[in-house]
């Protein structure tokens, strides 16, 4: 019989480990008081995952500024993470300074979630945590194995949740830094009505926006 894995869950604590990377062995609580963005890809030395990794070497230090540290992640030796780094170095001018984990056991790939066998029994799909810096998940993102990501929304959305949890304010679609929030929906009548008279650009007693405070430490 199958051994039930307990998935991770949003605003639940993430998942532990200690793992063997390209910066030397590394664990995940190495980081806390700092955000982590956990990524894995399938497999080094493929196309597309070559491209989403000058992206994410590329918003390094966009993330760095958002006190946000990137941690890679795929099934293959730290041998073949260090080639293929060097690779994307010497063919693209790109320099990767994020740690890969090496995760051949897949132990870190398994606690995350991240094997999914109706796509691959022995690659990660392209998952994407968002961890906060009381090591709590705050936020998930799976794409299948053909489909790169959009590097630009991962740092989008660092910034988004940074602004909820700094002022307490939502973030409507397409939100970009600069733009105006959603300010949370009263939960009483009272609330509701007095909601119509208050000081920001209320639509109804439901849907409001206001200018988002303007934060360094958020915009980045």
């Amino acid at each position: 019989m199958d051994t039930e894995v307990s998935l991770p869950r949003i605003n639940e604590p993430a998942p532990q480990f200690t793992a063997p990377t390209t910066h030397g062995k590394v664990s995940l609580s190495d980081y806390a008081g700092k955000w982590v963005v956990l990524f894995s890809h399938p497999a080094d030395f493929t196309p597309v995952c070559t491209t989403e990794f000058i992206g994410f070497a590329k918003a390094a230090p966009q993330l760095a500024a958002l006190n946000t540290q990137l941690i890679g992640l795929s099934i293959d030796s730290v041998y073949s993470h260090i080639a293929w780094a060097r690779s994307i170095q010497q063919n693209f001018g790109v320099e990767v300074t994020f740690p890969i984990i090496a995760d051949l056991s897949m132990d870190v790939a398994t606690k995350y979630g991240m094997i999914h066998p109706g796509a691959s029994q022995t690659a990660a799909v392209r998952a994407v945590f968002v961890i906060d810096p009381e090591q709590n998940i705050r936020a998930m993102i799976y794409y299948p194995l053909t489909t790169g990501r959009v590097i630009g929304e991962i740092v989008r959305l660092v910034q988004a949740l940074q602004l909820n949890g700094a002022h307490g304010l939502a973030t409507p679609e397409g939100w970009q830094p600069g733009d105006q929030c959603i300010v949370p929906p009263p939960g009483t009548q009272a609330a509701a009505a007095a909601r119509m008279g208050e000081d920001y650009e209320v639509t109804d007693w439901y849907f409001s926006k206001t200018d988002c405070p303007v934060d360094t430490a958020v915009i980045g």
